[in-house]
């Protein structure tokens, strides 16, 4: 699988972004557009500095599920379920969502500019260009999911 979003070309990425609009449905899993957008913008808080990751499990459990995790021919599977979507947004409406996750990804590139390290809830310590992998990974699942984007999943 080719990462398709590339979330280091931000230019690109806002231009996916902007696409949405919040009658926008899903074509799998029951996110709305601006769920969909939190939810991201809540995983580049754990890479930035916002919020504090804690990896739950051993280390060499960890690095076996980095290690396929960051494995460009294993895609994130339609309809993981990892718990129930928050009854209220965080942001007033999904300009205001686009506008800080693409704040939160500048966060997260300054963040590295002095940080060598942020903790994967599940794969442990990952480096920069480690955590550009698995964001661009998880962008594509859920623009595909929207159809932002093209390609099997």
């Amino acid at each position: 699988m080719s990462l398709l979003v590339d979330t280091a070309n931000r230019d690109t990425l806002h231009t996916l972004l902007l696409k949405l609009t919040a009658d926008t449905k899903p074509l799998w899993g029951k996110m709305t557009p601006q769920q969909m957008i939190e939810h991201l913008i809540e995983n580049v808080q754990y890479t930035n500095g916002t919020l504090i990751p804690i990896c739950r499990r051993s280390p060499e459990e960890a690095l076996e599920a980095k290690q396929r995790g960051l494995n460009p021919d294993v895609q994130i599977p339609k309809n993981l379920f990892l718990g129930d979507l928050p009854a209220e947004y965080a942001y007033l409406n999904l300009p205001a969502s686009v506008t800080r996750l693409m704040a939160d990804l500048e966060l997260f590139d300054r963040y590295f500019k002095t940080n060598a390290m942020a903790i994967h809830g599940g794969f442990g310590p990952m480096d920069y260009n480690e955590w550009i992998i698995w964001h661009s990974k998880h962008f594509t699942h859920h623009f595909r999911q929207f159809g932002l984007i093209e390609g099997d999943i």
